[in-house]
């Protein structure tokens, strides 16, 4: 067997042990594995393939980022090229990525991504390509599977980043907002917040009220608490209100600059020195944790034993603590939100954070 693998999308904790994952659990069976740079350039400009051998992979589970690099644009499907005037169109170039994958004798693909890159993967199954899925995202928002790697390090990042802003807050009688990731859902700002003793952690699944949140900062003030630690994901937004952008590039919209209203907001109504810290990209870097390590590890050579099994245009998932397997279909086209009746979120609300609501 001959198998290509690559990884696409914004870039996470966790990737290279995966492609470790991958590349010693195949050469256990004998068979070669060849991986596609910065998504699925390598498969249109074919120079950008690497022979991945176990001496290549031998030490990268610990190491952050790629070896093989990410894309978050160049969707085959949707491929911008510049026209003779200088504009720029897209067209599918598809049919090219299928012809040089069987040119190159592949046999499968493992494509690593979340929910858009699993999407392109989706469809190019259905053009003939052998594909076995494995989520990858530190919002953690795709179906069909419990967690994704990633999400473990990133919630892992910003609580270190929430514990040490409880110092200094405290020092000056400061409310501290915090800024993280995670687009239209709240997984880490949630699971940063509860770990992290936040007083308030607002998330895109509950528009908040300001007043309230105000509120909460008060009740803290007669108890004797000065400070106050306010947990806001990028995506969060007011009640009637929508979320906040700070640029828009080729139609495509970039979250950001919420922890900057809301502190700007809390300082207005309550007279109160408000800072604001946006963890931003620091959360996609670095090590991963010992839990997404030894998930990537096993979504690896997982996918693997799904290639030797023939379960193509599955995702490799983690439900109840094991590993099992989920149609991509099941996996793309909708995001796993929080559900506010869970019981983390029962959690928050008895140990008395707010959630604007």
């Amino acid at each position: 067997m001959k198998i290509a693998v690559n990884t696409g999308g914004g870039d996470a904790p966790g990737l290279n042990a995966v492609i470790r994952g991958v590349v010693l659990a195949a050469y256990r069976k004998g068979w070669e594995v060849y991986g596609i740079k910065y998504g699925y350039r390598g498969l249109i400009d074919t120079k950008q393939i690497v022979h991945l051998t176990p001496d290549s992979v031998w030490d990268i589970t610990n190491i952050g980022g790629t070896i093989l690099g990410s894309a978050s644009k160049g969707n085959p499907f949707n491929y911008p090229v510049e026209k003779p005037d200088g504009s720029i169109c897209e067209i599918d170039i598809s049919d090219t990525v299928v012809s040089n994958f069987k040119a190159l004798g592949f046999d499968a693909m493992v494509a690593i991504g979340g929910d858009g890159s699993l999407g392109i993967a989706n469809k190019f199954f259905k053009k003939g390509i052998p594909v076995i899925g494995i989520p990858k995202t530190i919002d953690n928002d795709i179906n069909a599977t419990d967690i994704t790697f990633g999400f473990d390090t990133a919630v892992s990042t910003a609580t270190e980043a929430i514990d040490k802003l409880h110092t200094t807050a405290k020092s000056h009688d400061r409310v501290m907002v915090v800024e993280v990731m995670g687009r239209y859902v709240g997984w880490i700002a949630l699971y940063s917040g509860i770990s992290g003793s936040a007083d308030v952690i607002l998330i895109p699944e509950t528009p908040f009220n300001i007043e309230k949140v105000c509120k909460k900062i008060k009740q803290l003030e007669l108890i004797g608490q000065n400070y106050a630690i306010v947990v806001v994901a990028e995506g969060a937004k007011p009640v009637g209100g929508d979320v906040t952008i700070i640029e828009k590039s080729n139609g495509e919209v970039r979250l950001g600059g919420i922890g900057k209203k809301v502190a700007g907001k809390i300082e207005d109504m309550l007279e109160k020195e408000t800072r604001t810290m946006v963890l931003g990209h620091l959360q996609r870097g670095g090590a991963p944790t010992t839990f997404d390590r030894l998930l990537c590890l096993r979504f690896g050579t997982a996918a693997v034993r799904f290639i030797e099994s023939g379960k193509f245009g599955k995702m490799v998932a983690f439900r109840s603590s094991e590993i099992c397997e989920a149609p991509i279909e099941d996996a793309i086209g909708r995001m796993k939100t929080v559900p506010m009746d869970s019981d983390i979120v029962q959690t928050a609300r008895s140990l008395g954070i707010s959630f604007g609501d």
